[in-house]
């Protein structure tokens, strides 16, 4: 994680992600968590890079993508 300008930046890696549906169904629950300003999925690498004002709670985060229907790996 880097964090530059009271931004933290962090990548995750998500199992399941086929297309874009997916990539805004991730998005959509990560960007609903307290402090998170932006979130980028990529279904083909399984890669979402999440920016926020702190560092995020892992089993937040997971618990996010498990609502989604995919899983954190």
């Amino acid at each position: 994680m880097s964090s530059e300008a009271n931004t933290v930046t962090a990548v995750y890696q998500v199992t399941g992600m086929t297309c874009g549906h997916c990539e805004g169904a991730v998005a959509e629950e990560i960007g609903a968590l307290d402090g998170v300003s932006s979130v980028k999925a990529v279904a083909s690498t399984g890669q979402v890079t999440v920016v926020s004002t702190a560092p995020l709670d892992n089993e937040a985060v997971r618990a996010a993508v498990d609502e989604a229907g995919y899983e954190l790996a």
